[in-house]
């Protein structure tokens, strides 16, 4: 099978050195409507899709997006694997400001979103493994692609999906710590669990943007979140473009 990337994420993937862009997919799906069309195009031959889970301009909050949409839009346009990129707050010690983790287990602790294609209106039951809900090769080899964009890359860590939109309380982030969690963001599920389900592989790139709740000395600000994810995002697009050059098509 030709593998098929798809990005989703923010903002920036049209910045990527190396990539044209040459067609856009205005998706309707059984689930109801994407997020923004989704842009279709090339690094080195290799061919490759863009979603931004937020739309375009971002305007969708984490709890209203139709994750199920999105996930099986990319999927009817052959996407192989997805590479998820996640803007995150950092709980534990190592995940300070702009580090970036390529995390290895995650926590569910979001509510009330539409988490499965497998919703029994078939009249089937069907259960899907999520022992390991990122896909091993696709998650080696971005870590191989920040070490070949001569960037520190955390190697595994747990991520906490909480509902939002609103940031967490410090006691919340306590108890994720004492869960074992790592990092802490809005968008980790259901797209993963999603992603498994129509058998696409699935790793993500998380950016840590600020301290999580009760690990700074002072308030968090949105002006601080953004001035980290704009400084950040350089980093994410040059691993991206180092994921593209080595591994892409291959």
């Amino acid at each position: 099978m030709t593998q098929t990337i798809a990005i989703i994420g923010g903002t920036g993937l049209t910045e990527l050195n190396g990539l044209t862009m040459h067609d856009v997919h205005d998706m309707h799906t059984p689930y109801g409507a994407v997020s923004t069309p989704i842009l279709e195009g090339s690094f080195g031959g290799a061919r490759l899709l863009f979603l931004s889970r937020h739309g375009r301009p971002h305007k969708i909050p984490p709890h209203k997006i139709n994750y199920r949409a999105n996930v099986w839009a990319l999927k009817e346009l052959g996407t192989t694997d997805v590479i998820a990129v996640n803007a995150v707050g950092g709980i534990t010690s190592r995940m300070a400001t702009r580090a970036i983790c390529i995390p290895d287990q995650i926590i569910d602790y979001t509510y009330d979103r539409d988490h499965t294609f497998y919703d029994g209106s078939d009249g089937k039951v069907v259960h899907v493994d999520l022992s390991y809900p990122y896909t091993e090769a696709l998650r080696s080899q971005l870590v191989e692609a920040a070490r070949l964009a001569g960037l520190p890359a955390i190697n595994g860590g747990v991520y906490g999906a909480t509902q939002g939109p609103r940031l967490e309380t410090a006691a919340e982030v306590t108890r994720m710590e004492r869960d074992g969690c790592d990092i802490v963001g809005m968008t980790g599920m259901p797209e993963a669990a999603l992603a498994r389900e129509l058998k696409m592989g699935y790793a993500c790139l998380s950016l840590v943007v600020n301290p999580a709740a009760g690990k700074s000395k002072g308030v968090i600000t949105i002006k601080e979140i953004e001035a980290a994810l704009a400084s950040g995002m350089t980093d994410v697009r040059a691993i991206l473009a180092a994921y593209m050059e080595r591994f892409a098509g291959k």
